[in-house]
């Protein structure tokens, strides 16, 4: 008894030790980290000065606070925010010469910060390099189209154009910033009708690696032009978007709140509108099954707009017929209507995409498995203000035909075949209840899937501004385009700055 009271003596000390040594690792991988963040920091204050701040800045506060998710508020070392062109460049080269010399000097780049996925516009110790600066909208009539920061919110862009009476196709929500949504795809009130926001791209103002400051279109650097085209951040920091503009002044469109006892005739609907979209491609819908804790009342609210101005248009006549508990519908401009469409900030966020083949059933099994849910988030959440949505949007074949004729992208759509894209999207309070919400929206996902692949109809595309932690957006495009990526990321970041340096996002090198 002594001889194993004495080894268990021993087994103690020894699992203090072990511990003591990991946490002084700890600490000195830390203290490395934070000298060498330190440095980086330092080196871009001798470069930009004025424009570099640290964490007992006012500045630094507010954009920390700014991220639309809780869960990407992460705490760089500082932030720096150009002004221009020339000053991203500096910031570029500054932390790459840096790093070359003492590497630790990763950083993140932030257009609207609207992601739910930590890591991806932010960085925990690092530098983010905050675009917000870079937000200004200039419209070229003679040319046909707007020049557009990257740092701008669709707000400001659709708010400046109105008195020129044009528009671009952009983000359907006004908070989401410029930059992300469009080299992301950017999905759009018009897409059926001009396609998404990439496509509509005539020209990327773009910094590489290397500090120089290139421009991409058809006709110079016309790989890197298509590649930025749903690539994301895989190459440079674009700093200005050439965006083909067109008339617009007003269209019809609006909120309608139905109860969930509709659903049925509601799938039906969606499913049927899908399958016609290519008929009136001015047409846009995004019906959301809802249920929210603070109301415990199952919801369908149904954004649908008509981008020509007429009102109730055929295209919606199957909605008609459903009783609604409230509409806003109603002519307005789009600056207006993406203000209705912005969700809250300041909560915690996962958002999970698929897309799947135009089918009611895998419509009926998400809403089916949500609701199922609902009880066990009841029973086990600690906050008191939680949302479950399922979210569709079609996706038809004319999405991938419209970006065939404008150049191509690198998204791989379907143009042959019909789609629906599913977004699960949960919001909470609490922190106490992030692994709860979280386990419960991947078994949601996971089962939707596996129910899809099980009926034939599981798509391959997954939208990479949906796409949440785990998810592997740039492979969904398909091998030759995830190829054509790798290839045009090498060739003008050959040193693969913006894949070791810049660990945020969907990155090729690991699709």
């Amino acid at each position: 008894m002594q001889f194993l009271s004495f080894l268990s003596s021993i087994s103690f000390g020894m699992t203090l030790l072990c511990a003591v040594f990991a946490l002084l690792v700890a600490f000195l991988n830390s203290t490395g980290q934070a000298t060498s963040s330190s440095s980086c920091c330092a080196a871009l204050q001798s470069a930009l000065q004025s424009q570099v701040f640290n964490v007992n800045t006012d500045t630094y506060q507010r954009s920390v606070e700014s991220y639309w998710s809780l869960d990407t508020q992460l705490r760089p070392a500082c932030i720096v925010q150009p002004r221009n062109p020339q000053e991203v460049s500096l910031a570029v080269t500054t932390l790459v010469t840096t790093n070359d010399q003492s590497p630790q000097c990763q950083f993140a780049i932030r257009s609207g910060g609207h992601s739910a996925v930590p890591g991806t516009s932010n960085i925990q110790g690092g530098v983010t390099i905050d675009l917000s600066l870079l937000n200004s909208t200039v419209y070229h009539p003679d040319k046909g189209f707007a020049s557009i920061g990257p740092g701008a919110r669709w707000e400001s862009v659709y708010k400046e154009l109105k008195q020129y009476d044009v528009t671009v196709t952009g983000g359907r929500d006004a908070t989401v910033g410029v930059g992300g949504l469009i080299t992301g795809g950017g999905n759009s009130f018009f897409a059926a009708e001009h396609g998404f926001g990439c496509d509509n791209v005539v020209n990327f103002e773009i910094i590489l690696a290397n500090g120089s400051l290139i421009n991409a279109n058809n006709s110079t650097h016309a790989d890197l032009w298509k590649a930025l085209k749903g690539g994301s951040g895989n190459f440079g920091i674009v700093t200005r978007f050439d965006l083909t503009t067109f008339p617009h002044k007003y269209f019809w469109g609006g909120m309608v709140e139905y109860d969930g006892f509709t659903t049925p005739q509601q799938i039906s609907a969606l499913v049927d509108f899908t399958d016609r979209i290519a008929e009136d491609r001015y047409a846009s819908l995004l019906p959301m099954y809802r249920y929210d804790s603070s109301s415990d009342f199952n919801r369908v609210a149904v954004a649908m707009h008509y981008t020509k101005p007429e009102a109730f248009p055929s295209a919606f006549q199957d909605f008609y017929r459903l009783p609604n508990i409230s509409s806003t519908v109603r002519f307005d401009h789009i600056y207006n209507f993406t203000r209705e469409m912005s969700p809250l900030a300041g909560l915690h966020h996962i958002l999970l995409t698929q897309t799947f083949i135009n089918d009611a059933r895998v419509v009926q099994k998400a809403i089916e498995l949500q609701n199922h849910y609902i009880s066990e988030a009841k029973a086990k959440a600690h906050g008191n203000d939680w949302t479950l949505i399922s979210l569709f949007q079609p996706f038809p074949a004319v999405f991938g035909q419209l970006a065939k004729h404008k150049g191509g992208n690198m998204l791989g759509l379907d143009d042959e075949n019909n789609h629906i894209l599913y977004l699960l999207g949960y919001s909470w309070d609490n922190t106490a209840d992030n692994d709860l919400f979280n386990s419960i929206g991947y078994k949601v996902f996971g089962e939707v899937q596996s129910y899809a692949k099980e009926l034939g109809v599981d798509g391959r595309y997954v939208y990479l501004n949906y796409a949440g932690k785990g998810q592997n957006p740039l492979q969904s495009y398909g091998e030759d385009n995830a190829r054509e990526i790798a290839r045009v990321a090498k060739t003008y970041d050959p040193q693969g700055v913006f894949q070791r340096q810049v660990p945020g996002g969907f990155k090729i090198s690991m699709a």
